[in-house]
């Protein structure tokens, strides 16, 4: 009987599938050999968005990325493009993928056969910051100037456990204006991004940046130099699901 259960809960474990976004939620790598470069793609999944980024391993050269609002039903993940670099025609455009697990491995298949498997990166961890945000506003001389979140120009910000990526970007114009992303922390108020991809300029790739951080209600206020070395103070509000 032991070893019948023993056998069960193997068999359990790998045929994993996740069923519920908060399962399927956090950081997620694969890299592949393109054209005889190794790819780094890095997919995030975080409060009901997701970024989906590729960029060269070890040199950080930004190649695409693409992204918006995903829903699961059971197996199926669909995914709602608000933003693409390699093709902006998806922007509006819902995608579905069949999702499929096997121990520690997401997989995901589309109708014309395109595959992801990627391996967790942050394996359930969180933060106080893990989530989705909007620029919301800036503070500059004690005085605190909001932006209207609700217009087709954002600026989004996606955080798991330990990854982070920024984009900026109009749903109506389909625009992309930048991005950049890598791996942070955020411990006793002090908040560290890592950049391993910067699509404007690849000599801040490899840069470390610390700032002061404090959650407000929905708000992130977040203080100190930009990766340009000029004073800044931010303000993120928590994106909500429409």
């Amino acid at each position: 009987m032991k070893r019948f259960l023993l056998v069960i809960c193997i068999a359990s474990l790998f045929s994993f599938v996740p069923q519920t976004d908060k399962q399927l939620q956090g950081a997620w790598s694969s890299i592949i050999d393109m054209d005889g470069k190794m790819v780094m793609q890095v997919l995030l999944f975080s409060d009901g968005y997701f970024s989906w980024t590729s960029y060269q391993a070890g040199s950080g050269v930004f190649i695409q990325t693409k992204g918006g609002s995903f829903t699961l039903d059971e197996n199926n993940l669909s995914l709602q493009y608000e933003f693409s670099t390699a093709d902006s025609t998806q922007v509006g455009t819902t995608e579905s993928w069949r999702l499929g697990a096997k121990g520690p491995l997401l997989q995901l298949t589309n109708k014309a056969g395109t595959q992801f498997k990627g391996e967790a990166l942050d394996k359930g961890i969180t933060t106080d910051l893990s989530g989705t945000w909007l620029m919301a506003g800036r503070k500059q001389d004690d005085k605190i100037t909001r932006r209207d979140t609700t217009t087709p120009r954002k600026t989004m910000k996606i955080l798991t456990g330990n990854r982070f990526q920024w984009i900026a970007y109009n749903t109506e114009t389909k625009q992309f204006s930048g991005t950049g992303g890598g791996t942070y922390t955020a411990t006793d108020s002090t908040y560290t991004e890592k950049i391993e991809f910067f699509s404007r300029d690849n000599k801040r790739v490899g840069m470390q940046l610390q700032f002061k951080y404090e959650v407000q209600g929905n708000d992130w206020h977040h203080s100190g130099k930009s990766s340009a070395g000029e004073p800044m103070h931010e303000i993120w509000a928590k994106r909500e699901m429409k």
